[in-house]
């Protein structure tokens, strides 16, 4: 695990903010926002994302069968607080072996997912929500998310090894990657996502080994 804030947008390594600039800054792409170090999965690293977020936690409810909450990971700082956010969870693919999968919420121009899925460009390109139909669709549970809503997502053209997906939900974007490439068969099941930061939520979320790729 990773034990300093690195670069949303290639995790590469930040310069921490001095006295001549309050900004996180990368060789790379400039001022950003820090990806903090990954949270083991369990009730303290949930409890320490849903602290600090400003955005949705999504995760699948219930889960795919055998699949496991493996790990958080957020972008921001105690003075941004958290304006992206990754959930990471592993489980049997319905193809192959095992899968990982990662939901992420960001605000537009953070950069985490677009890292995830291999793209280049913070955010998805236009050229995504062309005139053609969504792929697939999420449905979002819980009252702030609008209780029985529908998210279009469409695929996204990226490294072979993985499968994503990405659209809106609430202001932001939601982006669903999948390892391998064949995982992505787990979208066309229906998936409802429930967003942890809903009050008085009391589900026994189910915990498994830390996921490295919320380290790539």
């Amino acid at each position: 695990m990773r034990a300093e804030p690195s670069c949303p947008r290639c995790a590469g390594p930040l310069h921490t903010p001095s006295l001549w600039s309050s900004d996180w800054t990368c060789d790379v792409h400039g001022a950003v926002l820090p990806r903090q170090p990954s949270k083991r999965p369990g009730p303290e690293g949930l409890a320490a994302v849903l602290r600090d977020t400003r955005v949705p936690v999504w995760t699948p409810w219930p889960l795919p069968l055998g699949w496991l909450v493996t790990g958080f990971t957020t972008v921001g700082d105690e003075r941004s607080g958290g304006r992206a956010s990754a959930v990471a969870l592993s489980g049997p693919g319905l193809v192959s072996g095992p899968a990982d999968l990662l939901l992420i919420a960001e605000e537009p121009g953070i950069g985490l997912g677009a890292h995830y899925a291999g793209l280049d460009g913070p955010d998805p390109g236009p050229e995504v929500f062309d005139s053609s139909p969504p792929h697939v669709k999420l449905d979002l549970s819980g009252p702030a998310a609008t209780c029985g809503r529908s998210v279009p997502m469409w695929a996204v053209g990226a490294e072979p090894d993985r499968a994503v997906h990405v659209g809106e939900a609430m202001g932001e974007w939601l982006w669903a990657v999948l390892w391998p490439a064949d995982a992505g068969v787990l979208m066309l099941e229906n998936q409802h996502l429930l967003d942890l930061r809903e009050p008085g939520m009391e589900i026994d979320l189910p915990y498994g080994a830390h996921s490295p790729r919320l380290d790539d």
